[in-house]
């Protein structure tokens, strides 16, 4: 059951068809969801075409656990809990979603993901540089500055590194090279790599849209400036770039539209960033609405989010073509796109199977389980056990989703694949699950220390007086947002009663919530 994309190829030319096959369900009915959103309708359209049933809507406590992780990165507190499960008010669930993004959490997350993507590190940025270009990205999040206006600023910036934070593309972007590879993935969706020695054996570009492409960027010089740490970058004069193959000096080449004449006194970015951020243009808002909606449902509609191609069509064409709409309508704002995702029925959707969908992977009929990213589950577990991590060189109560360079030498942020920034891709950021991370969890110094501290929570609680079933509430409130359930109470009150260290027993209790699967996964 379900679709397929055929290939064919006939010397240079390469066409795609997709087919679609279904049994039939003798037992299927359509259970009529509700349809809030036109993000709802088009994927309950898809879902019953291909006979899949989506899930029940999520309970309130898992809404919230999602929301609060997909928008800020962290937990909610108990307080936010308490405050929530306590509303019975309808629009509830929006007021959070709006709460949450005017919040600094929200852009420091958020910024966390760019820098991913953009290589902020201190061997390409320098130590200042990085704090300059996080910090700046933080403002490009918190402020919701258009995408377009992001990228041209990116794409066109000049002058010292220290003093424009924005002109580290071009520190971290050694060459044309470089430019033209991490560009067309970031801003394009293209992978546009394996056209650099030969035309593309798959996919329409050629060498000459490669080579074409890297003319834009070719003339981006940089110079020590003598002051620490900057660099001064400026546009050359004169410099080309040579198709290899053919010997021929390259033009600007807008893919799909063919080669441009750029005068001599004219940054050539400027014409490739206009190009690119252009209501016309077919990628930019198709390529960001993609990855956005990857960053918030947790698999995009195409998957990986920045691997367009003929042959990897959308999971559903016209669910991509309306955000891409909704995000051009809106002046390319990301919180308006990321506001529209988040308040669909389709986002609020459990993750319990049914057997109707319970092989489907890609048309978004379930929301889709992922392990919290290693910086999320770091500060998750500094906020259950209530003891912050010390990062070097770092002010105390520092989180991991603030780091502006990846520690070195922090192995349970390595074992849980934080990426070391060195790619423009998603994919460097590990999320499978391994041994090692068992490892880590089950008896490694991380969970353990900070459970066993006296200052810790678990040892506050009970200093303070408070009973075991009050401590079992909060463990289950701070780490996942809903209170235990009574075979969870009683079973952790049965552990407790058998031991003879009432605080050793505690420290097991927090110690299997936090090994739980609720816990690791959202």
């Amino acid at each position: 059951r379900g679709e397929v994309t055929v290939l064919a190829r006939y010397l240079d030319k390469v066409s795609t068809t997709q087919l679609t096959f279904l049994t039939e369900r003798p037992d299927f009915q359509w259970p009529n969801p509700p349809e809030e959103t036109k993000i709802d309708q088009l994927v309950f359209a898809k879902l019953q075409q291909l006979q899949i049933q989506p899930s029940e809507l999520c309970s309130d406590t898992d809404f919230l656990r999602r929301a609060t992780l997909d928008l800020t990165g962290r937990l909610p507190s108990l307080e936010e809990s308490q405050i929530f499960l306590a509303d019975q008010t309808p629009a509830k669930r929006a007021v959070v979603i709006d709460r949450l993004m005017e919040t600094d959490d929200y852009a420091t997350f958020w910024s966390l993901k760019w820098s991913d993507l953009l290589r902020c590190n201190s061997k390409r940025l320098t130590k200042s540089g990085v704090h300059k270009f996080r910090r700046w990205l933080f403002e490009i999040v918190k402020n919701d500055v258009p995408l377009t206006e992001f990228a041209k600023e990116l794409l066109t910036a000049t002058g010292s590194t220290q003093q424009n934070a924005a002109a580290g593309y071009w520190k971290a972007s050694r060459d044309e090279i470089d430019a033209t590879e991490t560009t067309a993935q970031l801003f394009l969706g293209i992978r546009i790599q394996c056209a650099k020695c030969h035309n593309h054996p798959f996919e329409k570009w050629t060498q000459d849209d490669y080579y074409g492409t890297a003319a834009a960027f070719k003339r981006v010089g940089r110079k020590d400036t003598g002051l620490p740490d900057d660099e001064m970058i400026f546009v050359s004069a004169g410099s080309e770039v040579t198709q290899p193959r053919t010997g021929k000096q390259m033009k600007v080449r807008l893919l799909l539209e063919g080669d441009v004449d750029v005068p001599a006194d004219q940054d050539r970015r400027v014409v490739f960033a206009n190009w690119l951020t252009n209501n016309s243009n077919p990628f930019f808002a198709r390529s960001l609405s993609n990855r956005i909606w990857g960053h918030i449902v947790g698999k995009g509609i195409v998957d990986p989010v920045d691997d367009f191609r003929d042959s990897n069509p959308p999971s559903n064409p016209e669910l991509l073509s309306y955000l891409a709409d909704e995000l051009l309508k809106s002046g390319f704002s990301s919180k308006h796109l990321i506001r529209t995702i988040m308040n669909s029925r389709v986002y609020q959707l459990s993750s319990q199977r049914n057997k109707f969908n319970a092989d489907d992977e890609i048309y978004f009929s379930h929301a889709t389980t992922r392990m919290l990213t290693a910086e999320q589950l770091l500060d998750s577990i500094c906020t259950v056990t209530g003891q912050q991590e010390e990062f070097a060189g770092m002010p105390g109560g520092t989180k991991a989703i603030e780091l502006v360079d990846p520690p070195e030498g922090h192995k349970f942020l390595q074992v849980f694949g934080q990426p070391q920034r060195e790619l423009p891709c998603e994919c460097e950021r590990s999320t499978d699950s391994n041994l090692s991370q068992a490892l880590q969890l089950i008896n490694g110094p991380t969970v353990h220390n900070k459970l066993r501290s006296d200052s810790g929570h678990v040892h506050q609680w009970i200093a303070g007086g408070k009973s075991d079933s009050e401590i079992i509430e909060l463990l289950y409130l701070s780490a996942l947002s809903r209170l235990p359930l009574p075979a969870e109470q009683e079973t952790a009150q049965a552990h407790i009663k058998s031991n003879e260290d009432r605080t050793r027993a505690m420290e097991d209790i927090a110690w299997a919530v936090i090994n739980s699967k609720e816990f690791l996964f959202q």
